[in-house]
């Protein structure tokens, strides 16, 4: 038996605060140090914009990317039976548990004009390592498990009867997916896709190779910056780059919060 609940809620409070509260109240308090002048003229600096956009559009790219090829993943591994199933599904954790960084120097050099796979399109004259197109290929890559493992749970539960009951209507397949199954689907696909954006708004491992992290061609990610920041002791500067993610990241959570919520409302109502 876990302790009582006054000595289980100290226990949790403690945590909290100093894995999650005390660390979120720094950034704050560092980014407190800039004037509101001087925070504006840094986040409307041209550098620190592009960095943002390129996150962001890289990410919300990647995701939807995601949200395509999960669901396709996610109803093999339900659907069907086949060799090699299992492994299968074991590889779908690998982003998990791989070092970021050992992702990203093996994805730059494989997608690199030297590399398997980016020698046989830089033949053709498309590089994709340390370009957006490298960008996006990494953030799909460390994105993908958010969106199956968000989805596979649902399928695994989703009332055959509901299909029966389709197909005894006279709907089609394409119907029954789109209609029936695709519409239990939704709340866990846009969790999922919420995810894998917010994984990939803040990654840095995985792409700071891959990137090139370019001024001129607009491949620096926010998290690059941050680290420049970092790097020039400038950490109230940093810090205030970080609030941003952190509203950003606390806006996902509330969107997938509510999609959460509404969920919960639609199971209960049935």
């Amino acid at each position: 038996m876990i302790p009582g609940f006054g000595l289980s809620l100290g226990i949790t409070v403690l945590m909290l605060s100093v894995l999650i509260l005390i660390p979120l109240v720094s950034v704050l308090l560092y980014s407190l140090k800039l004037s509101p002048a001087q925070f504006a003229r840094l986040l409307t600096n041209e550098n620190v914009l592009f960095a943002f956009a390129t996150s962001i559009t890289c990410s919300l790219i990647a995701a939807l990317i995601n949200c395509f090829f999960g669901i396709i993943l996610a109803w093999v591994l339900v659907r069907y039976d086949f060799p090699g199933k299992r492994i299968l599904d074991g590889v779908i954790e690998l982003p998990f548990c791989l070092p970021t960084a050992v992702a990203g120097i093996t994805l730059s050099k494989l997608y690199s004009d030297s590399g398997w796979v980016g020698g046989l399109f830089s033949r053709v004259g498309v590089k994709i390592s340390y370009t957006h197109i490298g960008l996006v290929l990494a953030l799909i890559f460390i994105g993908i498990p958010f969106v199956v493992r968000a989805i596979v749970p649902v399928l695994e539960n989703l009332d055959p009867q509901l299909e029966e009951a389709a197909y005894a209507l006279g709907a089609s397949s394409r119907i029954t997916f789109f209609k029936i199954i695709l519409s239990e689907l939704r709340p866990a696909l846009l969790t999922g896709f919420a995810l894998a954006f917010a994984r990939g708004v803040g990654e840095y491992g995985s792409v700071i190779y891959i990137s090139g992290n370019s001024a001129k061609d607009h491949t620096q990610v926010i998290s690059y910056v941050i680290m420049q920041k970092l790097n020039y002791m400038d950490y109230a500067s940093a810090t205030a780059i970080a609030l941003v993610l952190l509203l950003i990241s606390f806006g996902i959570l509330f969107f997938i919060n509510v999609i959460q919520i509404r969920q919960s409302r639609r199971t209960n109502f049935r």
